[in-house]
């Protein structure tokens, strides 16, 4: 890997970023009755709702602490203080999840001076969590909001102190770059070991686009309050993504939990690491049917070889997005000719690609160009990127958010045996539709004709 290339635009041409406050947000979303308020104005709630319902395609609840220019100067608690409690009266949720944006930090408010106050003034409130995240626009991008509303959520609902372990239970800490599907996926693979885990978040149980009996203000489903205060009795904490390495460090330090981070679940290597540490931790053989699936997976790599060597693909993405895709295609025989990140993070220091950028689309698809259209057959990016891809007709594969122009992003499954074998064969399928002969076959000069099905003619209708 070439060190990361830092980009030298005043602003962002065609954005890759996506804010932290919203992934503060989509964090908090992860917990049981739960009500995410953006501290700032009404459009930065607004956007970051938009961005939400277009990706999940499910109602998304988001409050707003409604700022105005004169609240923004003269401060923002009196407005902090009424959202609480319009929201506590209306919602009655057991958590609020507060993130605060680019223009409630530049102001530098003590919002935890004020919360405390607030509490002081409302004994009513001694039964509702309030959770305050650190999220401007100015420090990272979604993994970063994210992983400090994890942290945050910790720091205020995890008692400190090491406690009695429970020998079978564990923490799983997830990554925004995971899917409702997927950590559905891992929690299952958790569980048929006999550990009980416990999610954090879980936005598995609470975007994964069930339908509620009734309506409610808050969110269906997640990690309960509880749950999340019994996390210092767990046996061990399992991170997925490097952005949670901050928070299994955390626990670590509160209550004594040890903990594993793991770059990626997606591949045949990756998993098999967490299968092996799962093996450890409880004592148990690999469940037949992860061995099945795991034998399925290896079939697959060797169906597929032909078709995936010596492609040469272009990632854009949060950094631990980029890893997990970037390190699986190459293991399958492609290479990352350019990888593009939002922020500079140390998870790009792993990332296999030949150049490595910090910027926006704008700077994919410079990249793109100065390669030539003919020598990057795939582009792995969000929906965004769709507009570069159709110029130089390239196909796009989407990953990462948010992806609005296709349905089930949340239900994607790409780790785990099964889920590696799901995309897998979606690449495959990508660069076969696509009418490309296999790398070796290209390489040699000749050239396949299509393959029309039973007749020697394709359907008058066919595209």
């Amino acid at each position: 890997m070439n060190g990361a290339l830092l980009a030298t635009k005043a602003c962002a041409v065609k954005p890759l970023k996506v804010s932290p406050a919203l992934g503060g947000a989509l964090a908090f979303l992860g917990l049981d009755r739960a009500l995410p308020l953006l501290h700032g104005s009404q459009g930065c709630t607004a956007f970051a709702v938009v961005l939400a319902v277009r990706h999940f395609r499910e109602a998304i609840p988001l409050q707003t602490t409604a700022m105005s220019e004169i609240n923004t100067i003269l401060g923002g608690a009196d407005n902090l203080e009424q959202a609480i409690e319009n929201i506590f009266k209306r919602a009655a949720p057991a958590v609020i999840g507060i993130c605060s944006t680019a223009l409630t930090e530049t102001r530098d408010d003590d919002i935890v001076g004020d919360l405390k106050l607030m509490r002081e003034r409302h004994p009513d409130w001694d039964d509702l969590a309030v959770v305050y995240a650190r999220t401007p626009d100015f420090l990272g991008s979604l993994e970063q909001g994210w992983g400090a509303a994890v942290e945050a959520t910790i720091r205020a609902l995890v008692p400190p102190g090491s406690g009695r372990k429970r020998l079978r239970q564990v923490n799983l800490l997830t990554g925004s770059h995971l899917t409702p599907g997927d950590v559905e996926a891992i929690a299952e693979t958790i569980t048929a070991f006999g550990l009980t885990p416990i999610i954090l978040p879980d936005i598995s149980g609470s975007l994964d686009g069930h339908v509620a009996d009734a309506h409610v203000p808050t969110t269906l489903g997640g990690t309960t309050i509880d749950a999340i205060r019994r996390m210092g009795h767990s046996v061990l904490t399992l991170a997925v993504g490097d952005h949670m390495r901050g928070a299994a460090a955390l626990l670590e330090d509160r209550c004594g939990v040890p903990f594993r981070v793991f770059d990626r679940l997606t591949g045949l290597a990756a998993f098999d690491g967490f299968v092996a540490e799962l093996i450890a931790v409880s004592g148990a053989k690999a469940p037949e049917h992860l061995q099945r699936q795991r034998s399925r997976l290896v079939d697959a790599m060797l169906d597929s070889h032909g078709t995936l060597g010596n492609r040469t693909l272009a990632l854009a993405g949060e950094g631990d997005m980029l890893v997990a895709m970037g390190r699986f295609v190459t293991e399958l025989g492609a290479r990352v000719a350019v990888a593009v990140a939002p922020c500079a993070t140390p998870a790009l220091a792993h990332v296999p690609a030949e150049r490595i950028i910090v910027g926006d689309l704008d700077d994919l698809e410079q990249a793109i160009a100065a390669a030539g259209t003919d020598s990057i057959e795939l582009i792995v990016a969000n929906s965004h990127a769709a507009e570069i891809a159709h110029f130089f007709d390239i196909p796009l594969m989407r990953a990462g958010f948010p992806i609005f122009d296709r349905l089930g992003a949340g239900h994607q499954v790409t780790v785990g045996y099964e889920g590696s074998r799901t995309l897998l064969f979606a690449l495959a399928n990508t660069f076969i539709a696509r009418g490309h002969a296999p790398a070796a076959t290209a390489a040699s000069g000749a050239t396949l004709p299509p393959f029309m099905g039973e007749t020697d003619h394709a359907p008058a209708s066919s595209c």
